[in-house]
């Protein structure tokens, strides 16, 4: 049976130049299928509000959002390390405000891990979670959470300011005990000069092939979404959407046409059948 890593692992993994996995995930039939493809590690992304709940932004997701996603994640995926973000202004109030959200992360949501968006202004924060034995994994670049703040969704460490401060942000994490961090959309040159500066993994997204590993949005990957918007930092392994609407307009239109239910899919009185086989498997 497989066996969720660790952050050891995964430092290790870093050390011999093993490149690590990561998806997002925000139920439980995504989460299970992440793990039996065998993914490294999921984590269970603020994003929920942009594919899942319909927002504009992931400002509008709370702590109770992210507890009720992560539980559904780890009974899907229950051998997989699970990380689980820290949503807006959790991790930004006070040290007692990041502990007791974290703690919540943990102990409702059963995260291995939480993510915390920011670099240097909130190292302290990090720093009281990996002290209190809370794992955390930094996050920096495009931080999703403060984009009304950046202007928008760009692109970061085009210059030479924003390189530095990158670096300082990646640096700080280090040193407060993050055991990992994320860069988001930051620029190849400046993403692999910092993953070759770090003791500890980077994971990227839209941040090049220098990172020490990578993850993608679960709808992205599988273009799960309508509209889907294409992204340039994306690889679209498949058109489930598109699959997904030819399917249901199928349905539509044979129950529609009385094509649907068949006699395939009734029954009759005198071949009355196992419960367990009205609903595909052994029912007690």
């Amino acid at each position: 049976m497989k066996q969720a890593l660790t952050i050891t692992k995964l430092q290790k993994m870093k050390a011999e130049g093993e490149p690590i996995t990561m998806v997002t995930a925000y139920d439980y039939p995504s989460a299970r299928l992440a793990e039996e493809a065998g993914i490294d590690t999921i984590l269970v992304g603020d994003s929920l509000g942009n594919v899942v709940l319909g927002y504009d932004t992931t400002v509008p997701v709370t702590l109770d959002d992210m507890i009720y996603h992560a539980r559904s994640v780890a009974r899907g995926a229950q051998n997989t390390f699970r990380i689980v973000d820290m949503p807006f202004m959790t991790a930004r109030i006070s040290r007692e405000e990041t502990l007791r959200g974290a703690g919540r992360l943990m102990q409702e949501g059963h995260a291995h891990s939480v993510k915390i968006e920011g670099g240097e202004e909130i190292a302290e924060h990090v720093a009281a979670c990996v002290q209190a034995g809370i794992p955390v994994i930094g996050h920096i670049g495009l931080t999703p959470q403060s984009v009304h703040q950046l202007g928008g969704y760009k692109i970061q460490g085009k210059l030479e300011a924003e390189a530095a401060r990158l670096e300082a942000d990646a640096l700080a994490l280090q040193q407060a005990g993050a055991y990992a961090v994320v860069l988001e959309l930051v620029t190849e040159p400046i993403a692999t000069a910092i993953s070759g500066k770090l003791t500890i993994p980077t994971i990227g997204i839209g941040a090049g092939p220098g990172c020490d590993g990578q993850v993608l949005v679960y709808h992205d990957l599988i273009q799960y979404a309508s509209p889907y918007r294409a992204k340039k930092f994306v690889k679209t392994y498949a058109d489930v959407g598109s699959t997904i609407r030819e399917a249901l307009g199928q349905y539509v239109s044979e129950v529609k046409g009385r094509s649907f239910p068949a006699a395939e899919h009734t029954f009759g009185a005198a071949a009355a059948a196992p419960v367990g086989a009205l609903y595909g498997g052994e029912r007690k």
